[in-house]
């Protein structure tokens, strides 16, 4: 039973519908020009045979016909491919919000289970003050976590209605990035993270600071969340090529397949199975500094050797000394 069913739903498959659609255009197309072929053969014999103007029976404009026929078919034809391939980019595009509503509802999920916990032990037993110590910790973490991904939602939704907030100033680059880091310390305590500028240089850009330091942050949590090493390392170096500023954040991290490169960037992908039931984080957090990074007439690449052999993130930003 299970047999016929998963042969009728390929049968009803988008490709294989599309494929036929096609064929049977193709088809009609062919089998009109062979028909008049087959008819203009015939009356010119008749013609021949009884000494008739061919003016009368064979047009010219006949061929005009089947051309313009032809282009009318051709544009038919083009017209399906597009529709079928925005067909299919929406359905991509409904996957990717599935899985990402579901790992994201298990990213809110999580704390908040943990929480009522917390506070029910807390409700139901007199404990110790170094175990109320622990246990109010653990909750700090998973507020923490919950104003991440919610953070996420609302950045995005900032980013892509161009309502983000605050000025573009002309700051030093490296100074900026030095100065994040020491504000935020407090993040990467158990990181060893390390700021190079071989040249020296001031490097200054013009910013809008809330987002580049959103752009920062997610690219050293990322860099932190998919990181399997007891001491992960995070290397940014400042380098400037051919008039073009690269900020290289190279980890230690489990690295990225060479398959996946080129969608991490993806609104709502999230590398890990095929289904990303897998996957870690919202989705959200490349796509983010993708967005970031065209807003600063930039762009990011990914570049990775290999599972486990960590990767690097290169912000590209337009520099003229």
């Amino acid at each position: 039973m299970e047999t016929v069913i998963d042969r009728t739903k390929w049968l009803f498959h988008p490709i294989l519908i599309f494929i036929f659609s096609i064929v049977a255009l193709a088809m009609s197309l062919v089998l009109y020009i062979y028909w008049y072929m087959e008819v203009s053969t015939g009356l010119t014999e008749v013609v021949q045979k009884f000494d008739l103007d061919p003016a009368q029976f064979l047009e010219s404009e006949t061929w005009v016909v089947i051309l313009i026929l032809s282009i009318l078919v051709g544009i038919i034809l083009i017209g399906i491919f597009i529709i079928f391939v925005y067909n299919q980019k929406i359905l991509q595009l409904y996957r990717l919000q599935r899985n990402f509503i579901n790992n994201f509802t298990h990213e809110l999920k999580t704390p908040v289970t943990s929480l009522n916990l917390y506070l029910e032990t807390f409700l139901k037993h007199e404990l110790p003050r170094h175990d109320q110590l622990k246990y109010l910790e653990y909750m700090v973490q998973d507020i923490g976590r919950l104003s991440d991904n919610i953070n996420r939602i609302l950045n995005l939704a900032k980013i892509e209605s161009k309502s983000y907030g605050g000025e573009f100033t002309v700051l030093d680059l490296v100074s900026t990035v030095e100065r994040f880091y020491k504000n935020n310390r407090q993040l990467f305590q158990n990181c060893e993270l390390n700021i190079y500028n071989p040249s020296g240089d001031s490097f200054a850009y013009r910013i809008n600071l809330s987002l580049f330091e959103m752009l920062l942050i997610n690219l050293l949590n990322n860099a932190i969340m998919y990181n399997e090493s007891e001491n992960p390392e995070i290397n940014i170096s400042f380098e400037l090529q051919n008039r073009k500023l690269h900020i290289r954040f190279e980890d230690n991290g489990i690295g990225i397949e060479k398959g996946e490169i080129k969608k991490i960037f993806r609104k709502f992908y999230q590398s890990g199975r095929a289904d990303n039931m897998s996957a870690k984080g919202s989705g959200l957090g490349l796509h983010l500094v993708q967005s970031i990074a065209r807003i600063h007439k930039g762009k990011v690449i990914a570049e990775s050797k290999g599972q486990g052999k960590g990767s690097v993130f290169t912000l590209i930003l337009p520099f003229r000394s």
